[in-house]
């Protein structure tokens, strides 16, 4: 019988990258994670005797807890949390079952920018349109939930990059950007190692949106239609970008479970 407060690797994998995922908290020990330095995506490091710090970061979110095999550490820290009202879970098998699972990606720890109070910074050219957006939606749901973007004159991004420690993103001349004819979503996909089924696909839709390709997919030019009428929408990047998500949510499910779904008006109703 499972435990009540246990998840499997294949659970967790669908719950990744929705807007329901749990927190994932990786309390792998030291030894066990310089062995083998990958995290789960959307997961943070953060030390098993630390629980009071712990706590306060999660609030009353719920959250997985890994470490290596999904016992000791795990199942004690996720029992103490639900000892204090918080809905914890530990990873069945722990980091040792997730790299057995197909298709469930892996972040090297050397790949992740650089974070300040416990968030990435990024920026970029203001008035976002497809990968400005597509890009910041991947992050935080796949790489920092709680990542920060800035929007600013196309002029300033370099400078506003070097004043607050920020990581400049789609804009010429940066590592995070376009790479030949992909986009810097690509660029992001292949830095995290995120190259799953799904989000292959969605890049592919992205990508022929964002450099006006849409003989590489069909769904492009709806994709280019939404994020125009959005912009329009909206005078503040920032709540554009809030509104934006959404968008990107419905397009990574469509990507993962719904592309053999259609829709039409059947042609008895007519008769």
């Amino acid at each position: 019988m499972a435990a009540p407060n246990e998840i499997t690797p294949p659970q967790l994998l669908r719950l990744i990258g929705t807007p329901t995922a749990p927190h994932i908290v990786d309390i792998c020990t030291e030894e066990d994670f310089s062995a083998d330095p990958y995290l789960i995506p959307g997961s943070f490091r953060h030390p098993h005797s630390d629980i009071e710090g712990l706590k306060a970061r999660l609030g009353s979110s719920p959250c997985v807890v890994v470490c290596q095999r999904g016992r000791k550490l795990s199942q004690g820290l996720a029992s103490w949390l639900r000892s204090d009202g918080i809905k914890a879970e530990y990873l069945k098998g722990g980091m040792f079952a997730w790299r057995e699972l197909s298709q469930a990606p892996r972040i090297p720890m050397t790949s992740l920018p650089v974070q300040t109070s416990g968030q990435s910074l990024w920026v970029t050219r203001h008035r976002p349109k497809i990968d400005r957006i597509a890009c910041p939606w991947l992050i935080r749901r796949f790489v920092d939930p709680l990542a920060r973007f800035l929007f600013v004159s196309p002029a300033e991004v370099t400078a506003v990059a070097e004043r607050y420690g920020a990581i400049a993103f789609d804009i010429e001349h940066s590592d995070w950007s376009h790479q030949g004819d992909r986009c810097s979503f690509d660029t992001m996909l292949d830095r995290f190692s995120l190259r799953t089924e799904a989000l292959d696909q969605m890049s592919t839709v992205v990508r022929a949106a964002d450099t006006n390709r849409h003989d590489l997919a069909p769904e492009a030019a709806g994709l280019l239609a939404l994020s125009v009428g959005l912009s329009r929408q909206f005078r503040d990047d920032h709540q554009q970008l809030e509104a934006g998500f959404g968008l990107y949510d419905a397009l990574y499910r469509w990507a993962r479970d719904g592309q053999s779904e259609t829709h039409d008006w059947p042609a008895e109703r007519m008769t």
